[in-house]
C-alpha cells in the first residue's frame, strides 16, 4: 500500500486544480502546470477534486503497477502545487581555476577547464540567475523534474573530482576527498 497516496492533497491558497479533457490542470501564482492522466502508468489511477483536496485512488487495489502510480501521483501533484505557488531552485556552484558561468541569452556558458567553452540552452520555463560571483548561478523554476534535470546536466558537465577538489557542485554538496598516489 502507498503511504504517499493513502491523504489526500490539500490545494493551497491561491491555486486552482482542475480537470479538462484528461489533462490536470494546476495554476498559481507562479505559473501553471499540465499533468496528463490518460498516459500508460497514470491511466492506472483515479484523480478526483473533493472538498479543496485533490484525492487520488488506485483504479485496481490488487496490481503491483496500480499501487505504484497511486504514490507516484500523489507525490506529482504535490510537486505541481508546491511548484506553481512558491516555485523550486537549485542553487550551485564551481570550483576551479579560471572557471565561471554566464547567462549570455537564453544560453548558460560555462567556462569548465575544456578547451572550449560550454553552452547550454536554458529550457523554456527555467530561469538562472548569477549569484553574488560569477562562479555562482541559481536554477529555478515551477516544474520540479525540469529544475532538476537541468540542474543535473549542468553538474554532469564538470563532475566533481574527489582528488583535486574541482568542479561542479550544488550547494551544501560535500565530497569526500582522497589522497592521491604516492610514491
Amino acid at each position: 500500500m502507498s503511504r504517499a497516496g493513502k491523504y489526500p492533497v490539500k490545494i493551497q491558497d491561491g491555486v486552482s486544480v482542475e480537470i479538462a479533457s484528461d489533462v490536470l490542470v494546476v495554476k498559481g501564482p507562479k505559473g501553471e502546470i499540465k499533468l496528463p492522466l490518460n498516459t500508460k502508468h497514470s491511466g492506472l489511477v483515479d484523480v478526483k477534486i473533493e472538498d479543496g483536496h485533490v484525492v487520488i485512488n488506485p483504479k485496481d487495489a490488487e496490481d503491483k503497477t496500480s499501487r505504484a502510480m497511486w504514490g507516484t501521483m500523489a507525490r506529482n501533484v504535490r510537486a505541481a502545487i508546491e511548484g506553481v505557488s512558491n516555485g523550486f531552485q537549485k542553487a550551485m556552484y564551481m570550483k576551479g581555476v579560471g572557471y565561471k558561468a554566464s547567462v549570455k541569452g537564453n544560453d548558460l556558458v560555462l567556462v569548465a577547464g575544456y578547451s572550449h567553452d560550454v553552452i547550454m540552452p536554458i529550457p523554456a520555463g527555467l530561469t538562472v540567475q548569477m549569484g553574488d560571483a560569477p562562479t555562482e548561478f541559481t536554477i529555478s523554476g515551477v516544474d520540479k523534474c525540469l529544475v532538476g534535470q537541468f540542474a543535473d546536466k549542468v553538474h554532469k558537465v564538470r563532475k566533481a573530482d574527489p582528488y583535486k577538489g574541482k568542479g561542479i557542485f550544488y550547494k551544501g554538496e560535500k565530497i569526500r576527498r582522497k589522497e592521491g598516489k604516492k610514491k
